[in-house]
């Protein structure tokens, strides 16, 4: 289960958010470039954390900035009819660049060896690439699985958080390193998971073709 299914539970706080930047003039497309923005400083400020406390904070104020953006601007639009296909591609695009900026940054700065992260942000783009494939081949958008991005989004706050108090090392690594590694290990497994939750969606679709063909030669 991701965080995604609790995002009504905080509807009370993105909804006088959402209201309020479209009466500033902005539209959800707009918030979504911002959420960008967002997460190229945030990426820029891990990358210069590791032995600077000053921007690692930094890079915490970003990234919750990224995720608030990230979250208000699908409020936005399903509020004010402003939905369209053109803001969901741009949406997914954007959030793809967020991600390899975010974590490519903590990586790239030494909180963890390259080829852990590599391994993480592959793992990421994976598993995203999971929950809309299975859009693309007649089934349902899946975005379940253990580590989603909201899931994601949120680990790092917190440990970004834990490592501004505590940044020394545990066993040879900081917590953002260490934070790194579960990214790494549940976003592949994430991605195996959805996996076959599309596979066998695949199947049952074209069981229930088979059944509606048999109807209609009756």
């Amino acid at each position: 289960m991701t965080l995604n299914n609790y995002r009504p539970y905080v509807s009370f706080i993105l909804e006088p958010c959402a209201s309020a930047l479209v009466h500033m003039g902005l539209t959800p497309n707009r918030v979504s470039v911002l959420s960008l923005i967002f997460a190229i400083l945030a990426g820029v400020s891990y990358y210069y954390s590791y032995d600077n406390r000053i921007y690692l904070i930094a890079a915490l104020v970003f990234v919750i900035l990224n995720s608030f953006t990230d979250a208000v601007d699908g409020v936005m639009a399903r509020m004010f009819n402003m939905q369209s296909d053109r803001g969901d591609f741009l949406d997914h695009v954007i959030d793809r660049y967020a991600d390899t900026f975010i974590i490519c940054g903590i990586f790239f700065a030494g909180y963890v060896h390259w080829m852990i992260g590599v391994a993480a942000i592959t793992g990421v783009l994976i598993t995203s690439y999971m929950g809309t494939q299975a859009q693309a081949v007649g089934g349902t958008r899946h975005y379940g699985g253990i580590m989603g991005r909201a899931d994601r989004l949120a680990l790092i706050i917190m440990v970004s958080a834990a490592n501004i108090i505590y940044p020394a090392q545990i066993y040879s690594m900081q917590l953002l390193g260490w934070i790194i590694v579960v990214i790494a290990l549940t976003s592949h497994f994430t991605a195996v998971q959805r996996f076959f939750h599309t596979w066998g969606e695949i199947e049952g679709n074209k069981g229930m073709k088979g059944i509606e063909g048999n109807k209609g030669n009756k």
